[in-house]
């Protein structure tokens, strides 16, 4: 019996004159069929990513507005969301995190409807959701005000990942709808070690841990206190040394997979939609401070009810994708001895394995990576 393939629907990023990017975004979801949703007086989350203030390469507001527009004629009432961060950064309680999102410019006058955490003031807000199917969690702790939502929508900027090769809809799911302890669940299977060999005792590390994990010796060089330590991974992410390291192999494995799970708890038994958009592909989350050149160049923008679907294709993309001189990806693939994997996102981030996760989210029945791509002009 042949595999039934979702539909996932395409736009490229070019514009006659009298056309613009966001009418385009708009006649695009409408194609992919966001009209079959019954959105009659029904709370509609909006789920992104509001971007750590220094980072450029989060989606502008312009975006958001026009899903949430699209909402509103169909007769629901949105809001845009996102759950608080396991990191220290400007996004770990409701008021740094709204104060983060108003200084990247999404706010109800930018975006026509009101931005909620949604795991409250401290990431505490949540609900316990069961997982059918799962093999590493039993409930996932989810985002209070994500949960109570009738109707659930992604809009991703889809980009590299140094822990899960890229993020993109099931990532901004699984990952972004988690509390804090839902984040920690998450991240608990693998928790990084310092080589006192490398670590030169800059103290990088230190200032992106939010758990007082990392202390230094008469040496200066860095420890890391696993009573203490969450296993987020920021640490391994900013250090320049590659002084610090996940010793358990499976961790990024494992880390794919409960992140696979959780998204299938947000979305079992409510509408959902998924909306990517592949521009400025940085090589890292927007949950840094900053963002690097572009690995890869723009492509377009896709849509599908189906977000399996819709990150494979996303992916296969961006496959096809030469990379742009100067990025982090053009310097690995140019380093003398470095192993080309044929694989933008596994050749950037070299420990991650992006395939891990939608394999998980097939197997336990969220979605499927066979589709057909649809373009709509």
């Amino acid at each position: 019996m042949e595999e039934k393939k979702a539909k996932v629907y395409f736009s490229d990023l070019r514009c006659e004159p009298g056309i613009n990017l966001l009418q385009k975004l708009e006649k695009l979801i409408r194609a992919a069929g966001i009209e079959q949703i019954d959105f009659q007086h029904k709370f509609t989350a909006i789920k992104m990513h509001f971007g750590e203030p220094g980072n450029l390469a989060f989606l502008r507001p312009n975006y958001a507005k026009t899903v949430a527009d699209v909402v509103k004629s169909l007769g629901g009432i949105p809001f845009l969301t996102d759950c608080n961060t396991l990191y220290a950064g400007r996004r770990k309680n409701a008021l740094e995190h709204l104060d983060a999102a108003y200084e990247n410019g999404f706010s109800p006058l930018t975006t026509g409807c009101q931005i909620i955490i949604g795991d409250g003031l401290r990431g505490n807000d949540d609900v316990e959701v069961p997982v059918e199917g799962a093999e590493y969690i039993k409930t996932a702790k989810i985002g209070k005000a994500v949960m109570e939502a009738d109707v659930f929508i992604t809009l991703s900027h889809f980009k590299g990942h140094e822990q899960v090769g890229f993020g993109g809809a099931v990532k901004n799911t699984g990952m972004g709808c988690g509390s804090r302890r839902g984040k920690m669940e998450q991240h608990l299977s693998g928790k990084p070690k310092v080589s006192q060999k490398r670590c030169v005792g800059c103290k990088k590390c230190a200032t992106q841990c939010a758990h007082s994990a990392i202390a230094y010796g008469e040496d200066r060089k860095a420890s890391i206190d696993r009573d203490k330590c969450v296993g987020c991974g920021r640490c391994i992410a900013v250090c320049n040394f590659d002084a610090i390291y996940a010793p358990n192999d499976a961790a990024m494995e494992e880390l794919s997979c409960r992140m696979a799970e959780y998204t299938k708890a947000v979305l079992a038994g409510r509408p959902n939609f998924h909306i990517s958009l592949v521009i400025d592909i940085s090589p890292y989350c927007d949950c840094h401070g900053e963002n690097d050149v572009p690995i890869l160049p723009d492509v377009g923008m896709f849509a599908s009810f189906d977000p399996v679907a819709l990150d494979q294709a996303c992916a296969d993309a961006c496959m096809r994708q030469t990379p742009i001189p100067g990025s982090v990806l053009h310097e690995h693939l140019h380093t003398p001895g470095f192993c080309d994997r044929h694989d933008h996102f596994h050749n950037t981030s070299p420990d991650t394995d992006w395939q891990v996760c939608l394999a998980h989210c097939e197997k336990i029945g969220v979605g499927t990576r066979s589709y057909e791509l649809i373009t709509v002009k």
